[in-house]
């Protein structure tokens, strides 16, 4: 009979450094989310906090119960009912999807060739595509305002180009939406690709090339599937804040139908609604996490496998 050895219990730093990262989630995450779930279950009022009904501790199991029996689903019932809150979803998901698959058609060739470039170049290429980083989001975005404008540089280099006959109106339109986010989540889309495609056997395309495979057939077979670890997670990098992003449509979108980022702001300090906006919230929420489980069952199937 085999005896199998105990596993040794961490010591007190490695628990502590184990504890360390929880810790911050439920403080900084966990936390704030529940503060914004109960928001979501209170009504409205003309007071300070503008919400109901409100709990202290000073009330004891009392205060408790009425607390609890003072929360309603409301919130939730208007965002079924109100076509603002579905076209707002609507309108979100629509644009980080294309938004997130222009990403990935512009990404994809720039991070493929990084990857084949010589070792001593590639550094210099992975901070140009960093590089925009490092300047503000918010200062890119009114330098975009600039460019797209009725007579901007953008309709003085078409025109001058002949490409177009009189000054065309972007700002305030999808494309200028698009235009901005490809810009400014191109790094993101990037960096992972990068990551992924740098370690590839480029042994097996070769193979491949001798075996008498075309280029475009190793490429589908070989590298697209190998890649694929950083194909996703470019892919939920750029989704996930894309369905919330606020900055990027309410200076060059159209406000007609907002995105449910302009939508929450508009409930918190336009409309003085905490609870409406705090619903909201909770189903964007809710509705990212589908994306994060199916990256993480990747991961642990590709983790099974290897």
């Amino acid at each position: 009979m085999d005896i199998v050895p105990a596993k040794p219990r961490p010591s007190s730093a490695q628990s502590l450094l184990i504890a360390l990262p929880f810790a911050w989630l439920i403080v900084f995450f966990l936390v704030p989310l529940l503060i914004v779930l109960k928001i979501s279950f209170s009504e409205s009022t003309i007071a300070l906090p503008p919400y109901a009904p409100l709990f202290h501790l000073a009330s004891g199991w009392r205060g408790l119960e009425d607390f609890f029996a003072g929360l309603s689903f409301e919130n939730y019932r208007r965002l079924g009912s109100d076509p603002l809150y579905v076209l707002s979803y609507v309108k979100s998901l629509e644009i980080a999807a294309f938004s997130t698959l222009l990403l990935l058609l512009i990404g994809y060739p720039i991070a493929h060739g990084i990857a084949r470039t010589p070792l001593r170049l590639r550094a210099v290429l992975v901070m140009l595509v960093v590089l925009p980083l490092w300047t503000s989001l918010l200062v890119r975005v009114y330098a975009w305002m600039n460019i797209l404008q009725p007579d901007g540089l953008l309709d003085r280099l078409l025109l001058a180009l002949h490409i177009v006959r009189e000054p065309q109106a972007w700002l305030g339109t999808d494309t200028a939406i698009y235009i901005g986010i490809a810009y400014s989540y191109l790094p993101l889309m990037v960096l992972p690709l990068y990551a992924g495609l740098a370690k590839l056997d480029h042994s097996l395309i070769e193979a491949a090339a001798d075996l008498g495979c075309p280029r475009w057939k190793a490429f589908w077979l070989i590298t697209l599937p190998l890649s694929s670890p950083g194909v996703l997670a470019g892919v939920l990098l750029c989704f996930i804040p894309i369905v919330g992003e606020f900055v990027i449509p309410d200076l060059l979108g159209d406000s007609r139908v907002p995105m449910i980022g302009q939508t929450i702001w508009m409930e918190f300090f336009g409309n003085k609604d905490w609870p409406a906006a705090a619903a909201v919230a909770v189903v964007l929420v809710c509705l990212l996490i589908i994306p994060i489980v199916f990256l993480a069952h990747h991961a642990m199937r590709a983790a099974d496998r290897s």
